[in-house]
Order: structure tokens, then C-alpha cells, then sequence
């Protein structure tokens, strides 16, 4: 953790999302100067708000490209996720932008010439030694070390550290713009285009995905000290006290701070994109459940996406975006991996089926999904996921039975298909102790229910089933083979349970535990 120094905490920390009002005297000498004064004379404020929304626009566009996960992720530099600290700890990355929208206003008063410059003129490493000195003992504990909390490095991540930083950015980007401009050679395109590519390479460096390609390197060796990769960058994030210049390693080559496994490391990274990475232990495999929900993902907005979903007004206009996605995905998207989480040393993913809640009660659509719910398991077992979980919709009785559909029509899957019933039921099967006889069972012609006392009486356990629907009944007892259907016994009232020594209702919930390996398939 950051150690609290002068000028560490931005000075509208306590606002919240309020520290947007601040853009407001900007829009407020807007429209001023335009009814009240000449039009042309505060143009500088317009261009400030441009600017900081192109900014904004440029971070959430590469921000998107590193959570697009079915595009990056064998190009991902850093393999482990982005956790909830980190998301926190950078849920404030646009300060900077703000702040800079506040120099560049005082700036235009104090040089007024700035307000005239030129559209366009024909005419026409600092980062390096600062950055190196918050590398200093005092200054990284006090300020840089914050920056630094994040391994697993994104777009926001850039944005992400103290204001003292920030100032001093501030002065690395505006010096050539102010001297530029002093010298006759500034305009309002040079401006745009210099914050504009400065921010875009600053992303590109913290994007954690390789879009450099190697090859280019090897054909032309020079250009490994002009042009730095997201891999170059990732490795002063891991390993600190390399690699410090932004842009050009040429710097770090004359400072003898250049990491040497740059180059290795980036041509593993750009050779291994076209494999398959680390095959996932577990699947779970979702649907998208309405247009507003589909906005949360994290390749939409990282910072909803970590939140219990709630409709924001603000992002209504986006729907009819979503809802033109939502067709496009309709008519050409295929299965797609949307998130991943490691837990117990197990590779865990989500893939999701391109197909919202609504399209799961059109008769029409039932062959498209159960296709696409299809092609995503028979993909899992050509990969050798171990198991995979139908969720939600995908496991519908009236879609395809539960999952049944698939298993009877690929008997030789080596995958293990599963849903929330079989999982559970799985739970309080292992529950039951060893040489059990009987099992008074409530709930009984649920589908967990069902599944229970199906494999229950293959054991040869007499299981008491409580319902008063003999047709429910008689309906499951007829699923269990000839030899074992007199194992399943209905009864009408709890007292049949008096001599019974293990009762189980099948909405019972456990804490998960390693499962029957028959009852792995559906």
C-alpha cells in the first residue's frame, strides 16, 4: 500500500462521481461565450471537452480489447485475471484526464496566444529520467508504489496512480506542446494528435495482450529501440527497476536498464498465438439474459461488470447498439469464452451461447441453441475439459431434457455434462453413509428428486419417495430399469419416515465435495 505523503490523494477523492461537475464551468464558458460573446473566442473549451472524451473513448476501446477474452486470450502476457482489489484501486483512472483538463485551462489564460493558434501549421527522454527517480527508495513508497500494486496491467492501470504523478505527467506532456507552440510551430491538430497517440501507446503498454508481431522486429532489428511492446512494458510491472522508458527502449539501452529477456519473452508470447493455451479443468457454460444485462460484461464496462447487476439510467442510449449485437450475434456468433477464474490450482471458465433469455421461448429458435449448446460440448471434449455445466436455459427439460438431448446422442463423450441438479444431487449422494438400506426422500418427483431416487435404487436402496401424485410417481418409477423399479416406493405422509434412518429432501443444499464419478454424466 501507498504510505499517505504530500500530494498523494487527489483532491476530490471524497466526490465520488460528483468530481464530474467539475467539467461544468467548462460547458457553462461554452455556451457563454457562444451567445453572449464572439463565437470564435472560446473555442479552447470545446476542444479541452473533445479531448478529454476522445481520451476517455481511447482507454475504454483498449480497456474492451483486453477483456475481449475470445480474441486475447492466447495473447494474454500475464495469465492470471484481474482481481477486485485491483478494479478498485483503479476504479478512479480517469483523475488524470480531469486534471489535465484544469492545467490546460489555466494554461490558456496565462498564455493567451494558445486560444489562437493555428488549425493546422505546415511548419511543423523526460519520461524516462522521471519515471526512474519514482523508482527511488522515498518516492516509490510514498507514490509510485501504487501504480505498481497492479501486475496483471490494463488500460486503466495507466491511469492509475497519486496526483503528485499526475502533475508531474502533466508537465512531461505539456512542455513540447507549450514550446511547440512558443516557437510558432504549435496548432489544435498538433495537440490533438500528440495527447491523442501519446494515451493510445500508453494503453497499448499496459494492455497486457501482445499485438506486436515479432516478425517485424526480426526483419528490421533496429526498430527494438524505437517501438515498445506490451510486453516490454509488463515486465518493468513484474519486474521493477527495468524497462522504465515509455515508447522508445532506445533510453533504457543507454541507461543499461533494458530487461534482457525483452525480446525472448516477446517472441514466445507472439509464437504461442495460434495454440490453444491451458485447457480449462471446469466449463460453465451461460447465456446472455437480456440486452441490459449484456452490457455488464467486463469487455463493455470493467467497472459495472464487478458489480450486482442494477439498470443505470445512463446507459439506456446504448441499448439500441446492444440490440443490433444481439441480431448480428443471432445470425453469425458462435459460442465464446467470456471470463475465467483459477481456484484450488483448477482452470475454471465461462463460455457463454449467443443467445439471450428471450430467444429460449421462441419455437423457432430451439434447434439454433440446442446446436450451439451441442458444438460448445463436443468442443470442451476435443479439448479435454473435464466437466462441463449447462446453465440457466441451456439446461431447460423442454429444450433438450435437461441436457439428456446431447449425452444420448454422444454416448462416447469423455467430458462430464452436468447442471445445478446434478451437482447438487451429487452432494447429498455422497452424503448418504456407505451400506444404507433405505431413504425417505421429500421432494421426491422434482428433478433433483428424480435423479436421486434413480440412482439410488440402481444401488439397491430402497428409497421412500413422498408425493401424493401417483401418476408423477408411477411416471419416474417407469425411467428405472425393470429389475430396480421396485426399490421406489411411494408414500403419502411423513409418518412412513419413522423407522427410516437417513431422510433427505432433495432441495437440500451442502458444501461442495468430490462427486460420484457416475453421476458426472447426466
Amino acid at each position: 500500500m501507498v504510505a499517505r505523503a504530500v500530494l498523494s490523494a487527489w483532491p476530490w477523492e471524497n466526490l465520488g462521481t460528483f468530481k464530474y461537475l467539475l467539467y461544468g464551468p467548462f460547458i457553462g464558458k461554452l455556451l457563454y461565450s457562444k451567445f453572449h460573446e464572439d463565437a470564435q473566442t472560446d473555442t479552447w473549451c470545446l476542444h479541452i471537452l473533445i479531448l478529454c472524451a476522445l481520451r476517455g473513448f481511447i482507454h475504454q476501446l483498449w480497456c474492451s480489447y483486453s477483456n475481449m477474452l475470445f480474441l486475447t486470450r492466447n495473447r494474454r502476457i500475464q495469465k492470471q485475471g484481474v482481481d477486485f482489489k485491483q478494479i478498485d484501486r483503479e476504479w478512479d483512472w480517469d483523475n488524470f484526464i480531469l486534471l489535465q483538463a484544469l492545467i490546460a485551462s489555466v494554461a490558456f489564460y496565462i498564455f493567451p496566444f494558445l486560444a489562437d493558434i493555428p488549425v493546422w501549421n505546415t511548419r511543423g527522454s523526460l519520461y524516462y529520467w522521471v519515471h526512474r527517480r519514482f523508482h527511488g527508495n522515498y518516492l516509490f513508497t510514498r507514490y509510485h508504489s501504487l501504480h505498481h500494486e497492479s501486475t496483471v496491467t490494463q488500460s486503466f492501470t495507466a491511469g492509475s496512480a497519486t496526483f503528485l504523478e499526475h502533475l508531474i505527467l502533466s508537465a512531461v506532456v505539456g512542455i513540447p506542446v507549450l514550446g511547440s507552440s512558443l516557437m510558432g510551430f504549435g496548432s489544435i491538430s498538433m495537440i490533438y494528435g500528440y495527447v491523442l497517440i501519446f494515451d493510445f501507446l500508453r494503453c497499448l503498454g499496459h494492455s497486457n495482450v501482445e499485438v506486436v508481431p515479432h516478425a517485424m522486429f526480426h526483419a528490421f532489428p533496429f526498430l527494438k529501440y524505437l517501438i515498445y511492446t506490451p510486453t516490454y512494458h509488463s515486465l518493468h510491472h513484474t519486474e521493477m527497476g527495468t524497462n522504465f522508458c515509455l515508447f522508445m527502449p532506445l533510453f533504457d539501452a543507454l541507461g543499461n536498464t533494458m530487461n534482457c529477456k525483452s525480446w525472448e519473452l516477446h517472441k514466445k508470447i507472439t509464437s504461442d498465438t495460434g495454440k490453444h493455451g491451458r485447457v480449462p479443468d471446469f466449463v460453465f457454460l451461460a447465456h446472455v439474459v437480456d440486452v441490459i444485462s449484456a452490457l455488464h460484461v467486463p469487455f463493455v464496462f470493467r467497472s459495472f461488470g464487478s458489480l450486482p447487476f442494477a439498470t443505470r439510467i445512463f446507459m439506456l442510449p446504448l441499448w439500441p447498439q446492444a440490440f443490433v449485437i444481439m441480431l448480428l450475434m443471432w445470425a453469425w456468433s458462435k459460442t465464446f469464452l467470456v471470463t475465467f477464474y483459477n481456484l484450488r490450482g483448477r482452470l475454471h471458465q465461462t463460455w457463454v451461447v449467443p443467445r439471450f433469455g428471450f430467444q429460449y421461448f421462441l419455437p423457432f429458435a430451439t434447434e439454433g441453441i440446442n446446436n450451439q449448446i451441442e458444438q460448445a460440448i463436443l468442443r470442451a471434449d476435443r479439448l479435454g475439459v473435464k466437466v462441463i455445466s449447462l446453465a440457466a436455459l441451456n439446461k431447460n427439460e423442454a429444450l433438450n431434457g435437461g441436457g439428456t438431448l446431447f449425452v444420448d446422442k454422444h454416448p462416447n463423450l469423455k467430458v462430464r455434462v452436468v447442471h445445478g441438479n446434478t451437482l447438487t444431487a451429487a452432494v447429498i449422494l455422497h452424503e448418504i453413509p456407505q451400506g444404507v438400506k433405505e431413504v425417505f426422500l421429500t421432494g421426491a418427483t422434482s428433478k433433483l428428486g428424480r435423479a436421486i431416487a434413480l440412482y439410488l435404487c440402481q444401488r439397491k436402496v430402497r428409497v421412500l419417495m413422498l408425493t401424493l401424485s401417483t401418476e408423477r410417481f408411477q411416471k419416474i418409477q417407469r425411467e428405472a430399469p425393470v429389475e430396480f423399479q421396485n426399490y421406489l416406493v411411494q408414500v403419502t405422509k411423513y409418518q412412513a419416515a419413522q423407522n427410516c434412518k437417513e431422510h433427505k429432501g432433495s432441495s437440500l443444499l451442502a458444501p461442495p465435495l468430490e462427486t460420484s464419478p457416475k453421476w458426472n454424466q447426466i
